[in-house]
């Protein structure tokens, strides 16, 4: 190891030119620099040089930046910035490990899917009268999606021959190409009928056309589309702004489980292939169980 009295600006400033002959952008330079001044200005306040940091140091720096309310985000970023340093230090011989090895960063807590209320699902399939073509599409688009949990992918793919009126339910095409079969609500059914004979027919250009929800073109939609679609009819329901198709799909499962359903069901019904992804809605109900609990019981 070189004999050298290396500070911490002359660390940084050493592996900043590293990362540059690396070809680290020019953005990615300065975050490790902001980074690794803070953690310069951590360690040197308690009198530590760069090879004097063991992995205690390491751990009290990120605990310390957990109790300052940063996120497991940013405190995973700022361990990945130290990381990078010592990594540099030990390569060139100037420090005999690195000490960010030994830390973990802090999970980051899965994030909560935006759910709408009931009122606010209302709303939103309520907001415009369902009169005109592209209204009478609007609403059998977003009254199965709500209905039936689907995908803006699965909704563009359906076809006229998707559905079983007389039995109350679609046929989708999910994520890797898994088939299965989902019930379809009497209002959305309903919705439906009315877009196919007095919309769909008034839509439609080509005699051949399979695709069940159709552009005014005449062609089949895209995703972007829906997205398109339902937000326009999200700005006339003002207290439900800010949400995606996709919402509609996750405040299908969790109404479900509100109602009761169990979850190897809301999993089949939503075409997950792991019961894993569809756990994330038991947290959600009982997020929303706290919040209830925390407005109403008098010792909360």
């Amino acid at each position: 190891m070189e004999s050298e009295d290396l500070g911490w600006s002359g660390a940084i400033e050493l592996h900043r030119r590293d990362l540059a002959a690396a070809g680290s952008s020019e953005r990615t330079v300065e975050a490790y620099g902001r980074d690794l001044r803070q953690f310069a200005g951590w360690a040197g306040g308690r009198g530590l040089a760069p090879d004097q940091v063991t992995h205690r140091e390491v751990r009290l720096f990120a605990a310390s930046l957990t109790q300052d309310g940063r996120s497991p985000a940013t405190v995973a970023r700022k361990l990945a910035s130290v990381r990078s340093l010592y990594a540099f230090l030990l390569r060139t011989g100037r420090v005999p490990q690195n000490p960010a090895d030994l830390v973990s960063a802090p999970k980051a807590g899965r994030k909560l899917p935006k759910v709408l209320t009931v009122v606010q699902v209302e709303e939103v399939l309520g907001a415009v009268p369902a009169t005109t073509p592209i209204e009478l599409r609007d609403q059998a688009m977003l009254e199965l999606a709500y209905s039936s949990g689907l995908r803006s992918a699965e909704l563009v793919d359906l076809d006229l021959t998707s559905l079983d009126s007389a039995g109350g339910r679609v046929k989708v095409i999910g994520k890797g190409s898994r088939h299965r079969i989902v019930p379809v609500g009497d209002p959305a059914m309903e919705a439906i009928d009315h877009y196919i004979e007095g919309g769909r027919q008034r839509l439609v250009v080509d005699p051949e056309e399979r695709a069940l929800f159709i552009s005014k073109n005449g062609r089949r939609l895209s995703t972007s589309d829906v997205s398109r679609r339902l937000a326009v009819r999200v700005r006339k329901a003002a207290s439900a702004g800010g949400i995606s198709p996709h919402t509609l799909r996750h405040s299908f499962a969790t109404h479900l489980l509100e109602g009761g359903a169990d979850l190897r069901t809301i999993q089949e019904l939503l075409g997950h292939s792991s019961i894993s992804t569809t756990q994330v809605y038991t947290h959600l109900d009982a997020a929303r169980l706290r919040d209830v609990y925390a407005e109403s019981h008098p010792r909360a």
